[in-house]
């Protein structure tokens, strides 16, 4: 036996190994035996279609991060021109996507327009409007591409921020997409707990720290008489006898801080045993708690979570460190489920469940029972035409088909794909098409037979000279089935991911393993003769 035929004969049993190796741990069986510590954690997830769950179409308001983004802006603007000693008086939101700010000294007014322009220059600021006392009111709004961005942004932090959520529920292998309109396709295949799973997927959870108007008449409160740059909104109350209520309170329509700058969040318990949620915050968000907080005292300061107020503790001293904590008569379930929405990152915007689909178990297992029935039936009608027609050699293809078989699996466990109904059709198509490149080398080997050749040349002859339509005609396929991955939807692309590790699978076994088989065939064999 040559070198040439004994690393090739050597890589296929390596490779059969490893294709065995990483299939085994997706049956159940092997996976819970003693010999499943020594295989891949990797194995093969079924999709939504087989093995039931939920299918939920979330609507993203861009609108409400737009304005968020103003409103940090308009901090930032202020900020700014603290640090060149330009005096602007606090910044608000105005209808219509605007934020309003006050320069109080108009002697300033070409430093601030140079700053605008070289910090800001996504802002769109209009002609300032000179009002009482000197004072030069500007009102500015984001460029068209800046919104755009914005909101582009905004749906791409929804998608991650949901992915993050999900890993740490710990549902298998999600999916999660961006649609038209600002929507999000979310799929949770085998899920247990599909309520709990929409609150913590749906729960914006937008922090924000903002300073409680105590100056405010609670008389004119009620009546809903607010002065400007207020809001008012329900704030958290339990009753000594456990009840739950609300009441209102007015807050200033700055936000200080937000759930952005939020680095970790953890649950934990109080003296009294009580859940709260413990905030650490970046550097940044440090820095600016800590001045919010210093030039602050004495007033309280409300921690708002989905636009309600949770608590509003009096501010005593200026707090450093860059740690909060929010309190609320939480349960144990509660505050963990917010630290994980909170460590996994806040929303930028509120999202809305605008569908919700269901998908039995029973189902799944009727797609999968009719599946494993159709690759049957396929599979035993290409077993049985293949032997007939090419005698021993068939037997070979065939053996090369199961083999092409174990490495679509092996390679859907390796690479963490989801198996999912159309991967199943994707598969049995493959069944079809796994004889495809032999039946194109024996044919070859047929004609160089009839032209007189020795089995071993025609054997070599028809691999050589097959290759090259072989390769041409899967090239297609899988360009084909690229294209179907790169536009198709989650579905479309299960069936696009199958396809093509078949088709690669099938060559491999068809031009590599099975020449190396015919190879040994022949130099073991007394006579030298070739069933075909």
């Amino acid at each position: 036996m040559n070198e040439g035929l004994r690393w090739r004969l050597a890589l296929s049993l390596v490779v059969f190994l490893a294709a065995v190796a990483y299939v085994l741990p997706s049956i159940p069986a092997v996976k819970s035996s003693p010999m499943g510590r020594f295989l891949p954690d990797n194995r093969i997830s079924l999709g939504l279609d087989l093995m039931g769950g939920i299918h939920l179409t979330l609507g993203v308001d861009v609108d409400k991060a737009v304005e968020n983004s103003l409103s940090q802006m308009g901090q930032d603007i202020r900020s700014s021109a603290r640090e060149k000693d330009i005096f602007i008086l606090r910044p608000r939101i105005l209808p219509g996507d605007r934020v309003e700010f006050v320069l109080a000294k108009a002697a300033q007014r070409d430093q601030l327009g140079e700053m605008l322009a070289k910090q800001f220059p996504q802002l769109a600021v209009g002609a300032p409007v000179e009002i009482d006392g000197g004072q030069l009111r500007y009102v500015a709004t984001l460029k068209k591409e800046q919104r755009t961005h914005i909101e582009d942004m905004a749906l791409d932090q929804a998608v991650k921020t949901i992915r993050n959520r999900i890993d740490q529920f710990g549902v298998a292998e999600p999916d999660i997409r961006k649609q038209q309109d600002h929507r999000i396709q979310v799929q949770l295949p085998g899920l247990a707990d599909p309520a709990r799973a929409i609150q913590i997927i749906g729960k914006t959870a937008h922090l924000e720290f903002r300073i409680v108007r105590d100056d405010v008449d609670p008389e004119k409160l009620a009546k809903g008489l607010v002065p400007p740059g207020v809001d008012v909104l329900p704030m958290m109350r339990r009753g000594g006898d456990g009840s739950a209520g609300e009441v209102p309170v007015a807050l200033d329509k700055e936000i200080l801080l937000t759930g952005e700058n939020v680095a970790d969040a953890r649950p934990g318990f109080d003296q009294f045993n009580q859940a709260y949620v413990m905030l650490t915050f970046n550097s940044r968000g440090a820095a600016i708690f800590e001045r919010v907080t210093g030039e602050n005292v004495r007033k309280r300061l409300a921690i708002v979570l989905d636009g309600k107020v949770y608590s509003a503790p009096s501010i005593q001293e200026k707090i450093a460190g860059g740690r909060a904590s929010i309190t609320g008569h939480f349960t144990t379930e509660e505050a963990q489920d917010l630290a994980i929405v909170l460590r996994a990152g806040s929303l930028p915007a509120p999202v809305n469940v605008l569908e919700e689909r269901t998908v039995g178990p029973s189902l799944g297992q009727e797609s999968i029972d009719s599946g494993i029935l159709a690759g049957q039936v396929g599979g035993a009608a290409v077993v049985v035409f293949t032997i007939l027609y090419y005698g021993a050699s068939g037997a070979i293809a065939v053996g090369m088909l199961c083999f092409t078989i174990l490495l679509i699996l092996a390679g859907m466990a390796g690479f963490g794909a989801t198996l999912t109904l159309p991967g199943l059709a994707g598969i049995a198509l493959t069944i079809g098409m796994g004889v495809d490149a032999n039946v194109l080398i024996y044919e070859r080997i047929r004609e160089e037979l009839r032209r007189g050749l020795t089995p071993l040349a025609a054997i070599h002859a028809g691999f050589d000279r097959a290759m090259l339509s072989i390769t041409d005609s899967n090239l297609t396929t899988v360009i084909a089935a690229a294209i179907l991955y790169q536009f198709g939807t989650g579905p479309v692309r299960g069936f696009a991911v199958t396809l093509t590790l078949g088709i690669l699978a099938s060559m491999f076994t068809a031009i590599f393993v099975s020449r190396a088989v015919f190879d040994l065939w022949m130099r073991l064999s007394p006579s030298k003769r070739l069933s075909i």
